[in-house]
Parts: structure tokens; sequence; C-alpha cells
């Protein structure tokens, strides 16, 4: 399997997986796949981006027999929603090293960007991440953000470092059906000085589904909690005790 992004949201610890996970025995020749989806929340990290609405999703990539892969994951927004723009675009380029048949470990580096609408602010950031997995079935990563905004409720209040530990897994259950399942830990960090002292806070956000594959065809289904401080650092609303639904094509 070649290392399609880890989203369809429903979301980024049920399909998580995808990150690091490429075929144990790396290929002959350059191999191109990607993804469509859609979404009815296009739920990440705990919160919604589209305020429980629906979205499409687009992932194309390319890995090398040498283990480098990169490509490019869009999802569409509302643009009368924060941050204002029509679309969420990431593109990146990893790296996979082969520990042995089963387990493998990734650095994937990552450009997170804001497309369209009518934004009054840039809210583009990167991101650097490493994951460790065993096949398609666990995966555990961290990540660091050197320059998130960081909001107080609706208000932005300025950019700071932000960094992401997630750990998700899938269980085969029959004929295609999996139990899913993953939890989160988000830490913004602070400054003390400045006429708006804003302290490091963090929450923990997680999620268990169920998922159907039939061919190159998935449905994931899953219950999200959050925790509601994540509220005082995001303008989205909160993914708690919400249900959403991704079907999803890969080629």
């Amino acid at each position: 399997m070649i290392p399609f992004r880890r989203r369809t949201r429903v979301g980024s610890l049920c399909i998580g997986l995808a990150l690091s996970t490429v075929s144990a025995q790396p290929a002959a020749a350059p191999t191109f796949g990607g993804e469509l989806a859609v979404t009815t929340d296009d739920i990440y990290h705990g919160y919604s981006e589209t305020d429980h609405q629906a979205a499409a999703q687009l992932d194309l990539h390319l890995a090398l027999s040498s283990g480098t892969f990169f490509g490019v994951w869009a999802s569409s927004l509302r643009n009368d929603y924060l941050p204002y723009a029509a679309a969420h675009i990431e593109t990146y380029i990893g790296q996979r090293f082969a520990l042995s048949s089963d387990w493998s470990t990734s650095l994937t580096a990552t450009n997170i960007s804001y497309a369209g609408g009518h934004q009054y602010y840039s809210s583009d950031y990167q991101q650097l991440a490493a994951s460790v997995a065993y096949l398609d079935r666990w995966t555990f990563s961290v990540a660091a953000i050197p320059s998130a905004v960081r909001y107080w409720y609706e208000y932005r209040v300025g950019r700071y470092a932000a960094y992401v530990a997630e750990t998700s897994g899938q269980w085969w259950l029959t004929h295609g059906l999996y139990l899913t399942g993953g939890a989160g830990y988000y830490l913004f960090t602070g400054s003390r000085s400045g006429p708006y002292p804003q302290p490091s806070l963090g929450y923990v956000y997680g999620n268990v589904g169920l998922a159907y594959e039939w061919r190159d065809w998935r449905i994931d289904v899953g219950y999200f909690l959050t925790q509601k401080r994540v509220a005082e650092l995001m303008p989205y609303d909160t993914a708690n005790q919400r249900v959403a639904g991704t079907l999803s094509w890969r080629f």
C-alpha cells in the first residue's frame, strides 16, 4: 500500500494510519495514487472546520522506491466560516523507513494553506511529524507546529508553537468490517509577557467507530469526543459527542 493521506477526516484518527503506511516491499518504479472522498463533517484535532457541514476532499500522491513520498491533499471549506477560506490545501513530502516486514517509521513535512474566500489574515502554517506504524493496524505520531494561529474563543491573539501527539488503530472484525479508534492531545504553548498573556493550554480528543471496505471503496462512521477546553483555543465548533461519516474511493 502506498501512503495515501490520512484523511478522509472522519478523521485524523481513523485514517491517520495512512500517513506512514507503505508497502513493506518497496516498489520497483514510482507509484501514483489518490483518493476521492465526501464527508458529512470535516473533523480535525477535535473540532469541525466546516461548522458540521459536508465537505469534498481529494488526495494525489507519488511514492518512490527509495521510500520518499509526496503529494497534495485538499478539502472544501465554508467561506463564511473562519478563516473565511474556500479550500484547505496541504502539500507534503516524507520519507519512510522500513524497520521490518511489519513495522515502519516516517518523517513528514507538511505545508498547510487556506485558499480562496475572503480571508482577512493568513492562517497558513507548517508542520513536522514523525510516526511509527505496525502494518495498517496501528500508528503513533508526534508533530510540531512552529507557528500555529492561536485564538481566544473567536478572537485571534497571535501565533505560538503547538505540539500534537496521536495514536490510532483499526481492528479487523469480519468480511471487510473494522473497528476503528484513537486519541490525541493538542498543546498550545503560550507567553506570559505582553499586554495579553496567554498561558500554555492543551486538550484531549478521541473517536471510536466502524469502517467497511469493499474493493477500493471505504465507509467510515465515527463517534467523536473532545474536551470543551478546545473552545478557548480554536474559533471552530467543538466536535464533542458528534457522529460523522465519510465515503472514500482510492485509485
